[in-house]
């Protein structure tokens, strides 16, 4: 008589397994994550796997190793480009996760669009038909007249046709639609996920082809599935942005061939993502004459320093007054707060303060800690910060403004976009005068403050 099949509840974040269903995962302590499922056979006994292991393998000397430069084809799509540290590498894996209607799909079809003129590519879609993808093309003004286009879930036939077809460029649209064969569990499993991307992702290392996964996210915005997910891949990127608004940002938080935290931006269109060449543009408000809670901050994203404008609002609270911030950590705000009464003298303790970034964009340096409390005092006082002005630096505990990193490069993003006035941590003043800037080092709050208060 056939044994029933043996249950396995498994964690979704770690991977990790349990006999029984648990509210929190015993190997990495998340709460309601374990999923049931039926346990895969065992591949054989330790005994089995190790028969015919008779010698080491060689190994190399690190110093002895000859390391070159890995080669990239750019796509076609500028901003793209910057986020993957200057295009595709041969091999490499790529995981793109972000909100349902994002325009995760839409990117990556005209990538491989661009890409297609150059070389074989592949374009694999498990959500839509072929039918409903060439449509999408039409819809965007595309040819696709080199772009081959497969629609199937199966692994094992995916697998096969990346043999025959050989590409150098192939689009998995999506992860969590596949299924292998080999197991028993439905797609989108925390098993069948694992598996899937890692027989992808060797194939992807053994032909030289350069894999794009699109992974969906959690309510939390986190990409779906088991953690490994993103240890597999060589790259990882977030798709971001308001579904209200026309821009998009995409941010790499994972990059084993560039830098990190690198983001791009894209306006969506009638035909498309279109590159937005001067971001700094969408995150500044057109106000005609300078207006009070408003202070423009210089932050860096990856390699390029960006002008975000910061808002405050400051009202009467009653007993119970709230903080509230968008784009900006709200535990930090609270500190800022704390650090603005204590040492400057500043009060908002009965006080309501919403803090707000324009544009959507989510800051997380320290280095708006002094853009967002000379943006408070100005909202509190009723009186403008002066027209052309910026601020940036780090503010501690004890009140001291601490430097920003690359803060030349700052300096110089926003005198060319026509700023006149700037407070800045002491270490970051410039040794030589930059054109049309005046810049004011500060060491302490109370010195920023002050400062304002007579610039206005």
């Amino acid at each position: 008589m056939a044994r029933d099949n043996k249950t396995i509840y498994t964690c979704r974040e770690c991977g990790g397994t349990s006999a029984k269903w648990l509210g929190k995962c015993p190997h990495c302590n998340a709460w309601n994550t374990l999923e049931e499922g039926v346990a895969e056979p065992a591949a054989g006994t330790a005994k089995n796997r190790f028969q015919g292991l008779t010698r080491s393998q060689p190994v190399a000397t690190l110093g002895d190793i000859q390391a070159a430069e890995v080669s990239r084809t750019p796509t076609g799509l500028e901003e793209l480009d910057r986020v993957l540290g200057g295009g595709i590498v041969e091999g490499g894996v790529v995981l793109i996760g972000g909100d349902p209607g994002i325009g995760k799909s839409t990117l990556l079809l005209q990538a491989a669009e661009a890409l297609s003129a150059q070389m074989k590519v592949l374009y694999v879609t498990g959500e839509e038909s072929a039918a409903q993808l060439a449509l999408r093309a039409h819809r965007l003004g595309l040819s696709g007249k080199n772009l081959r286009v497969l629609a199937e879930i199966g692994l094992e036939k995916i697998l096969a046709t990346l043999e025959a077809e050989q590409p150098a460029f192939c689009v998995i649209d999506s992860i969590q639609t596949l299924y292998s064969d080999q197991l028993s569990a439905a797609p989108g499993s925390v098993s069948q996920v694992r598996e899937c991307a890692s027989h992808l992702t060797r194939s992807a290392k053994a032909s030289g082809c350069t894999v794009v996964l699109v992974g969906h996210v959690t309510k939390e915005g986190a990409i779906a599935g088991p953690r490994v997910l993103e240890h597999i891949v060589d790259t990882v990127l977030y798709f971001e942005g308001d579904t209200h608004s026309s821009f998009r940002l995409v941010r790499a938080i994972k990059n084993r061939f560039g830098a990190v935290n690198e983001i791009g931006v894209f306006a969506m269109t009638e035909r498309g993502l279109k590159g937005v060449a001067n971001p700094s543009a969408i995150f500044l408000s057109t106000h005609g004459e300078p207006v009070p809670g408003a202070c423009v901050l210089v932050t860096l994203e990856g390699t390029r320093p960006m002008l975000v404008e910061i808002q405050a609002l400051v009202d009467n609270g009653g007993p119970s007054p709230r903080r509230l911030s968008v784009g900006l950590d709200r535990d930090r705000l609270a500190m800022l707060l704390a650090v603005l009464h204590r040492h400057a003298g500043v009060a908002c303790a009965d006080q309501d303060v919403f803090v707000n970034a324009v544009g959507g964009v989510r800051i997380s340096e320290p280095a708006a800690d002094l853009a967002v409390l000379l943006a408070i005092q100005s909202s509190l006082r009723g009186r403008a910060l002066p027209r052309g002005f910026i601020a940036f630096g780090e503010v501690g505990l004890a009140g001291e403004v601490r430097p920003a990193p690359r803060g030349q490069e700052r300096l110089k993003e926003a005198a060319k976009l026509g700023f006149s006035v700037a407070v800045v941590p002491k270490a970051n003043a410039p040794k030589k005068p930059i054109e049309g800037l005046t810049v004011h080092a500060v060491e302490r709050i109370e010195e920023a403050i002050s400062l304002t208060r007579s610039l206005t």
